[in-house]
């Protein structure tokens, strides 16, 4: 089978290798020439994603990647997990042998498979994908931390939810993930006063992903939005570095106050499905705050707040504290069994 992909930016001649997949084994040789199978390393077009018959065996375009950098290159290990966990998957399941070859194997980096599949996702008959993916990649690529924040955030995933079985079922297929790469990207574009498509970003992001992130908004490192559905985050909002919030949850302000009027999250925070934070309030350092919540005033570090309106368990005078990070733990009913203890 011939997959139906080109090179629409520019034409590179490089020493690649070919691997011929299939369901009982996996070779690999070297090629100086595959344009004549039609695989290149940029971003290809899409003639047909889904094969309609189970093929045994495909050619797949092999890039050089760079070794494991610290301290100001980025760390891969990530990246060739995932294109094996693609192999993998498309001997598990042929009829996603395009798909998966466009998504994830023609790419020669993490940041380029992203790019392409956000403007997948993101584009529509105005928008084009290819305008989409030059304006993703060109902004992921050139900032470090952006590249650190996406690996940081797929581990997050891959660690707290049960239900992510890959990292690169991850990628594809977990919206809250892209969400929350797309908001980077749209809030890089806002800090550099390019508002107008920032927010055009945002509003794409919202009628896809139902996921409304302003990109005023700013966010650590190793976020999962779990489900992600229903997540409002206003302009002044700040969120910590691994903080895990389920769907439905609102970082809000509490009227038409105007200037820094938004939650600000501490680190290894849990915030429960349905739960809403309203003004300028902080949520401590790993604390945790029940499904279905209501949080108007500050909530002390690694405490857990729950109720309309919330509170401290315990009591504010002698708060039970947590010993674990509840953002890791994931641990969303510990408290219960202390119902009648809770204070005002």
């Amino acid at each position: 089978m011939a997959a139906c992909v080109h090179n629409s930016r520019t034409d590179q001649t490089t020493t690649r290798s070919r691997i011929s997949l299939s369901s009982d084994h996996q070779s690999q040789r070297t090629d100086n020439s595959l344009s004549k199978y039609g695989f290149y390393s940029s971003r290809p077009s899409v003639c047909n994603l889904v094969s309609s018959s189970p093929v045994k065996s495909i050619v797949v375009d092999v890039v050089d990647h760079p070794k494991s950098i610290e301290n100001g290159a980025v760390c891969d290990d990530i990246w060739l997990k995932m294109r094996e966990e693609a192999k993998y998957d498309m001997e598990q399941e042929p009829l996603l042998l395009n798909y998966y070859f466009i998504s994830i194997l023609s790419h020669k980096s993490l940041e380029s498979a992203l790019a392409n599949h956000l403007a997948m996702k993101l584009s529509n008959s105005s928008l084009s994908s290819n305008t989409l993916y030059e304006v993703f990649l060109s902004i992921i690529n050139e900032d470090y931390e952006i590249k650190r924040a996406i690996r940081d955030d797929i581990k997050a995933v891959k660690e707290r939810d049960p239900a992510c079985i890959s990292l690169v079922h991850c990628m594809l297929n977990f919206k809250g993930f892209l969400a929350c790469q797309a908001h980077r990207v749209a809030h890089k574009l806002w800090s550099q006063g390019r508002n107008v498509l920032a927010l055009l970003i945002q509003n794409r992001v919202s009628e896809v992903f139902a996921v409304d992130i302003h990109p005023g908004a700013k966010m650590g490192r190793g976020i999962l939005l779990d489900h992600a559905t229903g997540v409002v985050i206003g302009e002044t909002a700040v969120i910590g570095n691994n903080v895990s919030i389920l769907h439905n949850v609102t970082l809000g302000g509490t009227g038409k106050t105007s200037g820094d009027r938004h939650p600000k999250i501490g680190d290894g925070v849990l915030i429960g499905a349905g739960t809403c934070v309203l003004g300028n309030v902080r949520i401590g350092d790993g604390a945790k705050i029940g499904a279905g919540s209501v949080v108007l005033k500050e909530v002390p570090a690694r405490t857990t707040a729950v109720g309309n309106p919330a509170r401290i368990m315990g009591g504010k005078g002698n708060p039970i504290m947590l010993d674990k990070i509840p953002s890791e733990t994931m641990d969303h009913t510990s408290h219960i069994e202390e119902w009648s203890d809770y204070v005002i």
